[in-house]
């Protein structure tokens, strides 16, 4: 296939390494021209992903139009933040029929929307899929392992996001479920800067599995207050994910909420990360959300006001430990 990745990061370049190994032409867009020279010469993504080799039958471009043209399978990788501007700059340049897979792991700011909603709506296109699960790029990139979901409404639009990606070291399982596997890949980030915090405070095992089986249930209640299919949540691109990204020391989330444990402050951490902590940006989105459906994310809340200097990262713990006793 002729496929196009609009971003330039760790994953957007992890998953070009995955379609050139399985015999698509790629072409992957970035918005900066100097990070794309610097790829081209180098022949390595120094800036998101450092140490892989980058085959010369990947191509790379800034130019939104070169980057899609006759593209027939596009993947939209751009960060939360971004994404809505950066498909703007697309419109004129992707056919409504393309299928777009959207592997992005968050909610939009203004709307509160799934990335796949954002992506129909900015483009005009209804053959949108989510790629999502346990998968860190650096891992990835290494050929290690994975398997991840590929989520839309039609089994022709799974069907195809599948046979494109699934490979001997990436494994592509499909669902219907595209709302569910996206709200798993979006909170999973905010459990981890609480699991990040925990660990940053010195606290041990028994905290971190409390945190990330109780985070499980705040992502499976929020879900299933928008419908999602309550199962969703306990595969790859819930329970997998989630626990990759509380436990792994590839996961800025997680890194992010050691360092605030640790008692530095938020606007320190993030000038000196040149890769974005979506659990950042996505808690407040999330709790948004939860309020508009009337849902309780206690962990969620305190992250929140961590994050805002609301609440000191040790007074959150024993709030959360001094909470009403209830049935689990």
């Amino acid at each position: 296939m002729q496929t196009a990745i609009i971003g330039d990061g760790g994953w957007g370049t992890a998953l070009a390494l995955v379609l050139n190994q399985n015999g698509h032409k790629v072409t992957v867009w970035g918005p900066f021209e100097e990070n794309i020279r610097s790829i081209q010469k180098q022949g390595t993504n120094q800036a998101f992903l450092p140490g892989i080799s980058l085959p010369d039958t990947i191509s790379w471009t800034s130019e939104a139009q070169d980057a899609v043209a006759h593209a027939n399978l596009i993947i939209l990788a751009m960060p939360t933040q971004f994404y809505r501007n950066v498909l703007e700059r697309f419109t004129q340049h992707i056919s409504p029929h393309t299928m777009l897979v959207s592997v992005t792991k968050g909610l939009d700011r203004e709307t509160h929307q799934t990335m796949t909603d954002v992506a129909a709506q900015t483009l005009g296109n209804s053959h949108v899929a989510a790629l999502s699960g346990p998968s860190h790029a650096e891992e990835v990139a290494r050929g290690i392992p994975t398997a991840v979901v590929a989520a839309a409404a039609s089994p022709a639009d799974q069907q195809t996001v599948q046979q494109a990606f699934n490979g001997s070291a990436f494994r592509v399982y499909t669902s219907n479920d595209s709302t569910g596997v996206q709200i798993g890949g979006a909170l999973k980030n905010v459990i981890a800067i609480a699991v990040g915090i925990s660990d940053g405070l010195g606290f041990g095992d028994n905290t971190r599995a409390a945190l990330i089986t109780r985070g499980l249930v705040e992502i499976t209640r929020l879900g299933s207050a928008l419908g999602c299919h309550p199962a969703t949540f306990s595969g790859l691109s819930g329970m997998g994910d989630l626990i990759v990204t509380c436990t792994s020391r590839h996961s800025r989330n997680r890194g992010v909420g050691e360092r605030l444990g640790r008692g530095e402050t938020l606007q320190k951490i993030t000038a000196g990360m040149r890769q974005v902590a979506e659990g950042v940006w996505n808690c407040d989105n999330a709790l948004a959300l939860a309020a508009k459906h009337n849902v309780e994310l206690p962990i969620t809340q305190l992250v929140h006001q961590i994050l805002h200097g609301e609440r000191q990262p040790q007074d959150a713990v024993e709030n959360l430990m001094e909470r009403d006793a209830k049935p689990e």
